[in-house]
């Protein structure tokens, strides 16, 4: 085999738990929450989402890099991802339309990544004592030391990160020449979002994290999106003020996780972090307007209180998560604005969901 360098790693977490396996030949030491998406398909998306920024991921599909990397199907520009945990890691892949193998794309961008672990231990571990910090090292650093380190790392809880992920600069996307016209804030912004949009004849421009309503509004939108991102979303006051502008300008709004939590805040609803979270390809919603269960893709750690939400005068829950009852979707009473806590550009699926993107060009459309 090509690749033979495998010596011993370890994963600690912040709790002094140590789990142990082997390093895929990438030599280093990194930190983050860690966390488990539970998909069995879509590892290069879940690599790439910048909502996963600050994470360590564990896989619970024990297969890794069986089928390769695609340029296509990237959800950014570079894995966002802290550190990867796997079973098994595969450095040969056989998918014909593969263009690289995933060792040499994870050592291309230094993505540490400890294999040979017992991954349904770790799961079940952190199901039942919740996401908490940890770091994965596979240079030989002490546990002595990597705990002192580890110590140093910032909870979740009041971590900002979108500052970390969002676009420099604006940017477009989509034919110029098309009906609708979407100003859309970058919090971590995923391609296959815009890409739904711009196939529902939207032309996009994406705004930095900190544009304020004006700069968005320059634009002369027909309706204004909020997007999915990673951290804890009460810190991001000035977005939150962005985005009480966007309800009150009377275009209609659209808001996908980390944007959902956002237009929560905006209405005075608080948000909380979960004991571990919701990630992978097929949690179960019901939606209250149709009555119709949909199975959906999620990625977050935080949510919307409930409870607070129901006794909104102006907001409705219309969707809930089956599993445990979270708010899942929001609506307003007296706005064209409304959002959801999963991802209904879902890819590579499932797209139960996508009718929300029709949802919005057809309030794009009653505004016009």
């Amino acid at each position: 085999m090509k690749y033979t360098t495998r010596s011993q790693a370890i994963l600690l977490l912040a709790d002094g738990t140590t789990f142990f396996g082997k390093s895929i030949g990438i030599s280093g030491t990194t930190f983050g929450e860690v966390c488990f998406n539970t998909g069995m398909t879509g590892y290069q998306e879940i690599f790439t989402d910048p909502s996963y920024f600050g994470q360590i991921m564990v896989a619970t599909n024990p297969h890794i890099g069986n089928y390769g990397v695609n340029a296509s199907e990237v959800e950014s520009g570079r894995i966002m991802i802290s550190g990867l945990v796997c079973k098994n890691f595969s450095f040969n892949h056989s998918r014909p339309n593969s263009e690289s193998n995933l060792y040499d794309y994870f050592q291309n961008q230094n993505l540490i990544c400890i294999s040979d672990v017992d991954t349904r231990a770790l799961v079940s571990y952190i199901r039942d004592n919740g996401a908490q910090n940890a770091v994965i090292s596979t240079d030989g650093t002490s546990i002595e030391e990597l705990k002192n380190q580890l110590a140093n790392v910032p909870d979740m809880k009041g971590l900002e990160l979108a500052s970390k992920v969002s676009t420099n600069e604006t940017y477009f996307y989509g034919d110029e020449n098309a009906n609708y016209r979407v100003s859309a804030l970058d919090l971590g912004i995923k391609r296959n979002i815009l890409r739904n949009l711009a196939k529902r004849d939207c032309y996009i421009k994406v705004f930095p994290y900190n544009a304020s309503f004006e700069q968005l509004k320059s634009f002369n939108p027909d309706g204004y999106f909020l997007s999915n991102g990673p951290g804890d979303p009460e810190p991001l006051t000035e977005v939150q003020n962005t985005a009480k502008e966007m309800i009150a300008s009377d275009k209609p709004v659209f808001g996908i996780c980390l944007g959902h939590q956002i237009i929560g805040l905006a209405n005075g609803i608080s948000t909380y972090k979960m004991f571990n979270g919701h990630r992978g390809i097929n949690h179960p919603v019901m939606n209250l307007i149709t009555g119709k269960g949909e199975i959906t893709s999620q990625n977050h750690g935080f949510a919307v209180n409930r409870e607070e939400l129901e006794s909104h005068p102006d907001m409705k829950i219309t969707h809930y998560h089956l599993n445990d009852n979270t708010v899942a979707g929001m609506r307003m009473k007296s706005k064209s604005c409304f959002s959801v806590q999963y991802h209904p550009e879902a890819s590579p699926g499932p797209h139960d969901s996508s009718y929300l993107f029709d949802e919005f060009i057809e309030n794009m459309l009653k505004s016009k």
